[in-house]
Order: C-alpha cells, then structure tokens, then sequence
C-alpha cells in the first residue's frame, strides 16, 4: 500500500524483467483497444435487483487473469507465496466476494489458508459500481502456532464502516487545525471496462487495471488453473 494515499500500488512489470514488462504493457493496450468495444452496454443493470439479480452479466464467478494491483498479484517467489484470486458476485444482494487461496509452500499448507473480503456493491450508473467494506473472513490452519489437524478456524475482521472514517477524517482536521489540509477520504469504486459472457475488464479509482474470466471459458482454461 501507498505510506501516504493508503491505496493499492501498482505492479512494475518491468522489475521482473524487460520482457515481462513489455508483455503487461501488450495487455494493458489489448485492453484499452477493447474498452471501445464492449458487447454490453449496461455492464451493471440488475446489480441489487433481488429479483433479477440472477440475470445481471456480473453475476457469478470470476477469476483473474492480470492485475496492476501489488496487493492482487501473487507469486511463488515472494514472501506470501502463491494463490489464486476470483471475485464472486451475488447481484441479488448486492455483495462483492473476494476470494484468495493461498497455496501450499514446500509441501506445507500455509497458516493463512484462505481470505475473504465481503463488499457492498452499489450502482452509480451504467458502468461504476461504488464499493463498501464490510469484514474480511480468515480461514488459518493453526490457531497460535497450533496445528488444527485437517480443520480450518474462521476468524472475522470487521472493516471500518463510513462513520467511523468520517470521525478518524474529522480529528485528523481538528488535531491538525493550522496546518497542511487533511484530504478527503475518497470512495472505492471501480469503472468496467469491458464485459462480455467470459471476459470482464474493470478500473479501480486507483487507476488499477483487473482482467477476469469465467472459469467456463475454455480459451482460458489453463490460465485460470
């Protein structure tokens, strides 16, 4: 995360080497090159309709393909290891799942097996959905170094709601009364790109990039394996 905007950063590509970064900067522009041409012209419609929730394009299952997002990108190599992300949304509800499991390292299962982050999706218009955080789930596999035998424990973090960020942006102008403006804590939403049958493409407000597929895709069955 940004020390100071708190946001998700972006991934260099190209500190892994020229080739990678040249291949993500390919992606980026196929991407660009499609947002002209999305299939669906209100990727967002029946978005918290409970009643025709199950007709909405977003609904369902989603898993990813490429991201900008630091905090989305796993690798085998790095400290947290691998895992597979998917997005699932439930339209009727209006409730954004994210979903990483987390793989096993050397042939050990990782303590933290599995992270769930419940969001409230809400429709701004055609193309944005505006994101609430509500908790996140932690499914670990030890319990204080504790092996739990084959079993998982669930613990919920609860994510700070809009009230309380308002009253932590409010004493942060008053403590800081005098001095350099505190800006304004900005929402979370993310604009679609792209959305057809199997492929979906959105932007973060921090101008982040996520590329996802349906995992009944075939042409990118061995990607989303």
């Amino acid at each position: 995360l940004n020390e100071t905007s708190r946001a998700p950063q972006r991934v260099n590509y190209y500190s892994i080497s020229e080739d990678v970064g040249k291949a993500a900067d390919e992606v980026l522009h196929t991407c660009d090159q499609l947002s002209k041409v999305s299939p669906t012209d209100q990727p967002t419609k029946y978005l918290g309709d409970k009643e025709n929730g199950d007709k909405s394009p977003l609904n369902g299952a989603w898993k990813l393909l490429f991201t900008t997002a630091a905090d989305a990108s796993f690798s085998k190599n790095s400290r947290r290891g691998d895992a597979k992300a998917q997005n699932v949304v439930d339209s009727a509800k209006g409730k954004i799942t994210n979903i990483i499991d987390f793989s096993s390292k050397n042939g050990s299962e990782p303590v933290l097996k599995q992270l769930n982050v419940v969001i409230k999706a809400t429709v701004v218009n055609d193309t944005r959905v505006e994101l609430q955080f509500r908790y996140a789930k932690a499914l670990l596999t030890k319990f204080f170094f504790i092996p739990l035998f084959d079993r998982t424990l669930a613990i919920y973090i609860p994510v700070p709601g809009p009230f309380i960020t308002r009253i932590i942006v409010f004493f942060s102008r008053l403590f800081r009364f005098g001095r350099k403006s505190v800006k304004k804590v900005p929402k979370a939403y993310f604009d679609i790109l792209y959305l057809d049958k199997y492929l979906r493409i959105h932007k973060t407000g921090e101008d982040n990039i996520f590329v996802q597929a349906r995992e009944s895709w075939d042409a990118a069955g061995t990607l989303l394996k």
